[in-house]
């Protein structure tokens, strides 16, 4: 059960609280005794900046943030202490908390995103799962109905991509996610078509259906449209997700010790694309959005594509296969030739493309790369700073395009070691002819180890990254706040 963020209608002395102070604030406003008063005092004077009071009746979590070196690295501070926060009031067996700002910076809204996002758990598969679920269910939250309705839309539209990315390929195949799809789109708002194999076929999708071959299941292509009759843009902004149910590299087969144990998260880019859509379509933005996403699984079947195939790909470019382990690069790029058919004002990918961005950058951010205006690049930095799904851009010189030149045909589908993350950007590229973003999550979109509010598994990476840019949009185009 996700967490969802109540607005609070005035402070209420029998609720479990959460106070956010700073060493002048006006104490008068919540009902501490001197007793109290003192003991946080001299907590504060030790350099204790988490104070915990038990009044029996009701607890008292006071935490004291601090503004950081910048706006970013402040708000990321909030949501971690909301994250630190969560285990608290859980140890507690506590349902609902308050949270209450007496300092003159309001951070509230940051700390109970923190808490919504790290009170997440994929429960599905425990058998005694009732005994394991977390206890809080209500933040309640002093801010706008608007603010609230937005920060539950985008935390439930990430926590929606993290099941997505937690279920295995045993439930998961491309048929369901398609099924999962349609069922997130009915319960928000969006328009769901699904294309099966005979009219994937028949749009000679030629990387997407070489990567099914190996597979037992048929691929599917998903195209997910919101738009309100009350939309702002003349062109619709397309997002692609790569939705690779799992990837065991094909005939290339994964090499690496362990590697294939997480590669039910190779569809983290079409979860993503859900997860915004889901978001967007909640909170009533104004905005036309499309979402399309190619899934299949990459199996060594006995028809399975083999390396030094050429395949045809959509637009009718011939790809020498060198590894079918690049395959996402191959769906996504039919992908990418379709979303020419929308004239759109901007295209954004999303794939957990190459392990050459996490050797990169690691977890801590988006590898991003793209033909993009300087300006639209900027707007996509500064979300990615507020959020904390930052971005890392690549350098984007024509002379990478040369490391996929092929031998027998129009390119090849897999550069050299070098600057990996750049090559895959590169052939993705030749399939856009509009301005264009490419994210490789394959860093931040499924974790080994909890990071804060980023739990274990996945995490729905670039779903808020992408959620905060389109309300941003939203506010230019109409020139005024969103309001439901």
């Amino acid at each position: 059960m996700h967490s969802i963020i109540h607005k609070a209608i005035e402070y209420s002395r029998k609720r479990d609280v959460v106070i956010l102070a700073a060493s002048d604030s006006d104490w008068s406003k919540v009902d501490l005794t001197k007793r109290e008063l003192d003991f946080v005092s001299s907590r504060l004077s030790k350099g204790e900046y988490s104070i915990y009071i038990n009044q029996y009746s009701r607890n008292i979590f006071i935490e004291f943030l601090n503004e950081e070196f910048n706006e970013g690295k402040s708000l990321e501070k909030a949501r971690e202490v909301g994250a630190v926060l969560v285990k608290k009031i859980n140890k507690a067996k506590l349902d609902e908390v308050e949270i209450i700002n007496i300092s003159d910076r309001d951070f509230s809204l940051y700390v109970a995103e923190g808490m919504a996002l790290a009170n997440y758990q994929f429960l599905k598969y425990f058998s005694q799962k009732e005994n394991k679920r977390n206890s809080l269910k209500v933040i309640y939250l002093h801010a706008d109905t608007s603010v609230i309705s937005h920060i539950n839309a985008v935390v439930s539209g990430t926590l929606h991509a993290r099941d997505l990315v937690n279920e295995p390929l045993s439930y998961l195949t491309a048929i369901q996610f398609s099924n999962e799809i349609l069922s997130l789109g009915k319960a928000s708002g969006f328009k769901v078509e699904v294309l099966h194999k005979k009219q994937i076929q028949s749009l000679k999708m030629g990387g997407l259906l070489a990567v099914n071959k190996g597979a037992l299941e048929p691929p599917t292509f998903n195209i997910l449209t919101y738009k309100p009759e009350n939309h702002t843009n003349s062109k619709p902004i397309v997002l692609v997700g790569k939705g690779i149910v799992y990837d065991t590299g094909g005939l290339s087969l994964k090499p690496t010790v362990n590697s294939m144990d997480m590669m039910k998260c190779d569809m983290g880019g079409g979860a993503s694309v859900i997860g915004v859509l889901y978001a967007i379509a909640k909170a009533r933005l104004p905005i036309h959005v499309v979402g399309l996403i190619p899934a299949t699984e990459n199996r060594p079947g006995g028809n399975a594509y083999a390396p030094g195939d050429v395949i045809k790909m959509m637009d009718g470019t011939s790809v020498e296969v060198l590894n079918t382990d690049a395959e996402g690069r191959l769906v996504m790029a039919d992908a990418l030739c379709y979303a020419k058919k929308f004239n759109p004002e901007l295209v954004v990918d999303f794939a957990t493309l190459t392990g050459a961005a996490v050797r990169a950058i690691g977890k801590y951010g988006i590898v991003a790369m793209g033909n993009a205006s300087d300006q639209v690049q900027k707007e996509l930095c500064d979300s990615g700073d507020v959020t904390y799904e930052r971005l890392a851009i690549m350098p984007f010189w024509e002379e990478y395009s040369e490391l996929l030149k092929s031998d027998i045909a129009d390119m090849k589908n897999l550069g050299p070691a070098e600057a990996g993350q750049i090559t895959a950007g590169k052939f993705l590229e030749h399939f856009t002819d509009y301005p264009w973003m490419h994210f490789d999550i394959a860093g931040p979109a499924f974790l080994t180890s909890e990071d804060y509010y980023r739990l274990k598994g996945g995490t729905g990476s670039g779903v808020r990254i992408m959620f905060d840019y389109l309300l941003k949009k939203c506010k230019t185009h109409s020139g005024a706040l969103i309001k439901n």
